[in-house]
C-alpha cells in the first residue's frame, strides 16, 4: 500500500486564509471560518489572508465581493492581506491567477502525473447514466488517460476542447494504494485511490477548478494552515495528490464541524437565515453575532464568562486570548437562534441609552430606509400620521397574514402554498430589480396559470400581512432580498408547523 502523508514546517511563520466565492450574500459559514482562521493567526503572530475564489463565472454576482467585505468587516475580521489591502503574495482574486494555473497545469502535463481529457460533455453524461444503471458510483474511468502522444497530437489538431485531468495513482486496476492525511481534529484520515476520481484541474474555458487554484494558491501564498469546513475532508486526498505532484510541502489541515440546524441537518437557507446580510439588517450587533460564531464547536472553555459575568458570553479579543482549537468538537454545533436572539438581548441591554437609540437609529430608522420608504408614500397618503399605518411592515420582525388574506378566491391553501413556494424559489434566483422581478413573477403565474393579481396578491400579503402596501415590487426592493426571502421562507414554516398540528 502506497500511503502519503502530509507534514509541514513547524518553523515557518503562521500564515491562514479564508477564500469565499463571490456568489451571492455573504454566508454565516463564511463568517465562522472566517472567525477561525482570524482567532488562529492573531495568537500566534500570524497572517490573516482573505482570497476571492471567482473562477466560477457562471454564478458569479458582480455586487457580491463587495458585500463580503464589508460583512467581514462588520464583523471585526479585519485582513492583513487581500484583494483591496494588496500583499506580497497577490493577485488575491483567482480571476486574476489564470494564467498562473494555466503554467502549473503545463508542468503536471509535462511530468506526467496530469493527461488531457478530450471527453465531450455528452460522453461523460452517458457514462455517468451508464454507471448509475449500473448502481455504480459515478466517477471517470480514465478514457483519456492512456492516449498516446499521436492520438493528443490528432485530437489538439483537430481543435477539440480538452480539460486537463489529475492522474490519481496508481494506474491500471490496482486499486490498493491510498493517501492518508493527518486532520488535526480528528488524527489520520486514509483514502483508498479507488475511491479518488481523476478530478480536472483545468476547465476546457481555461479556467482552474477548486482544487488546482487551491493548492497552487495555498503554496504561492505560504499558508501554513488551511482551517476549513469539514465538507472539504473528501476533497483533501486530491490536494495532498496535487502536492505531491509538484513536490511540494502540504499544509496542517484542520476540517471544521459544519454548522448544524437544530434537527441536525446542515446549516440552510430553506430553516435558517444563512445571509450575514439579514442579520445585519434584521438589527443583530456584530459583537453577538462573534460570539455565537466563537460558541461553536466548543473551542472556548464551556463555563467562561466575560468581564460582565455573563456565562459563554465573550469578546473576539477574549476569544484570541482563550481559545484552544483541540478543544472543538467535531460534533456539528447547533446554529439555534434562540440562543442568537438571547446572546443579542444581552449585547443590546449593556448599551447606553445613547448607544441604544443610535443602533435603532441607525438600523431601523435609517435615513437612507427612511427616505426610499417616505418616496413611495407621498402620492398615497393625507397626513403625516398616516405615515405609519401602511409601512408598519418595513419595521415589524413578524408579519403573517392570516389564510382570509393571502388564499385568492377560488384557490385552495394547499394549492397555494405550492405556488408560494414557487414564488420563493423564483425570487431566489432573480436579480433585486424592479424590471427583473416583475418579469420572472409574470412567467411564473403564465407557467402555473395564475393570473397577475392572484400572483402579487399572494406575494404582497406575505410580504406586508395585508392586501394593502404601497407598491409591491418597490416595497420589496427596499426591504431588501435577505429579509423579503426570509420573510416568504418563515410564512412557509409557519404554515408548515400549523398544518402539521392539525
Amino acid at each position: 500500500m502506497t500511503t502519503i502523508m502530509t507534514s509541514t514546517n513547524t518553523e515557518a511563520p503562521i500564515r491562514v486564509r479564508i477564500a469565499p466565492s463571490p456568489t451571492g450574500d455573504p454566508h454565516v459559514g463564511t463568517a465562522y471560518i472566517g472567525l477561525l482562521n482570524y482567532i488562529y493567526a492573531r495568537q500566534r503572530g500570524g497572517k490573516f489572508i482573505l482570497r476571492i475564489e471567482d473562477t466560477d463565472r457562471t454564478r458569479f454576482v458582480p455586487t457580491s465581493e463587495q458585500m463580503i467585505f464589508d460583512s467581514l468587516r462588520w464583523l471585526g475580521l479585519n485582513w492583513d492581506e487581500g484583494p483591496d489591502t494588496g500583499g506580497p503574495f497577490g493577485p488575491y482574486r483567482q480571476s486574476e491567477r489564470t494564467e498562473i494555473y494555466r503554467e502549473h497545469a503545463d508542468i503536471l502535463l509535462k511530468n506526467g502525473t496530469a493527461y488531457r481529457c478530450f471527453c465531450t460533455p455528452e460522453e461523460l453524461d452517458d457514462i455517468r447514466k451508464q454507471q448509475l444503471a449500473a448502481k455504480l458510483p459515478p466517477r471517470y474511468p480514465g478514457t483519456c488517460r492512456h492516449l498516446t502522444a499521436d492520438q493528443i497530437a490528432a485530437n489538439e489538431a483537430a481543435g477539440k476542447p480538452f480539460t486537463i485531468r489529475l492522474a490519481v495513482p496508481p494506474h491500471g486496476n490496482d486499486l490498493t494504494a491510498s493517501t492518508t492525511f493527518r486532520d488535526e481534529l480528528r488524527g489520520n484520515i486514509t483514502f483508498e485511490h479507488g475511491n479518488v476520481d481523476d478530478q480536472v484541474l483545468l476547465k476546457s474555458d481555461g479556467f482552474p477548478t477548486y482544487h488546482l487554484a487551491n493548492v497552487v494558491d495555498d503554496h504561492l501564498m505560504q499558508i501554513t494552515d488551511v482551517i476549513r469546513a469539514e465538507e472539504w475532508i473528501s476533497s483533501t486526498p486530491k490536494h495532498v495528490l496535487l502536492y505531491k505532484a509538484f513536490g511540494w510541502q502540504a499544509p496542517r489541515f484542520w476540517h471544521m464541524p459544519l454548522l448544524r440546524n437544530l434537527d441536525k441537518s446542515k446549516i440552510s437557507k430553506r430553516k435558517n437565515p444563512v445571509s450575514l446580510i439579514y442579520y445585519r439588517d434584521s438589527g443583530y450587533l456584530p459583537e453577538a453575532i462573534i460570539n455565537f460564531l466563537g460558541l461553536m464547536g466548543g473551542g472556548m472553555p464551556a463555563d467562561f464568562a466575560g468581564a460582565d459575568g455573563v456565562i459563554e458570553k465573550f469578546t473576539l479579543a477574549e476569544m484570541v486570548e482563550h481559545f484552544v482549537f483541540t478543544n472543538i468538537r467535531v460534533g456539528g454545533p447547533v446554529f439555534d437562534l434562540t440562543k442568537l436572539k438571547w446572546l443579542n438581548g444581552e449585547y443590546l441591554r449593556k448599551l447606553s441609552p445613547e448607544d441604544f437609540f443610535l443602533a435603532v437609529r441607525t438600523r431601523v430608522f435609517g435615513d437612507d430606509y427612511l427616505r426610499h420608504i417616505a418616496a413611495l408614500m407621498q402620492n398615497r397618503i393625507e397626513t403625516l400620521t398616516q405615515f405609519g399605518d401602511l409601512t408598519g411592515f418595513f419595521f415589524s420582525d413578524n408579519v403573517l397574514p392570516t389564510p382570509d388574506v393571502w388564499v385568492p378566491k377560488k384557490r385552495t391553501p394547499e394549492d397555494t402554498l405550492v405556488f408560494a413556494q414557487d414564488q420563493l424559489a423564483t425570487l431566489e434566483a432573480t436579480d433585486w430589480n424592479h424590471d427583473a422581478l416583475e418579469a420572472a413573477l409574470k412567467k411564473l403565474g403564465e407557467e402555473k396559470q395564475w393570473s397577475v393579481k392572484e400572483n402579487f396578491m399572494l406575494l404582497r400579503a406575505i410580504i406586508t400581512g395585508s392586501t394593502m402596501s404601497p407598491p409591491l415590487l418597490e416595497s420589496m426592493i427596499v426591504f431588501g432580498k435577505a429579509r423579503s426571502l426570509d420573510r416568504v421562507r418563515r410564512f412557509l414554516e409557519a404554515q408548515k408547523k400549523s398544518a402539521n398540528k392539525k
